[in-house]
């Protein structure tokens, strides 16, 4: 288990941390049916969607203190 970061694509992030998923949705990301998860990065994606990066690493890394 590695720490979270916006370089992540988000099937690492997906495959690590599987509650991550509740987070991404929660924000408009349905990354887990999204053939671009897994050559997209954590930030690549939230720019796309138009979610503010800092906001999303935040909830993204309260996640990762508690382990997957």
């Amino acid at each position: 288990m590695g720490k979270i970061t916006k370089e992540m694509s988000l099937l690492e992030l997906l495959q690590t941390y599987p509650r991550s998923k509740e987070i991404l949705a929660r924000h408009g990301m349905a990354c887990q049916g999204c053939m671009g998860s897994a050559l997209e990065s954590i930030e690549k994606g939230a720019h796309m969607h138009g979610i503010d990066i800092t906001l999303l690493m935040n909830e993204l890394n309260q996640l990762e203190e508690k382990g997957p």
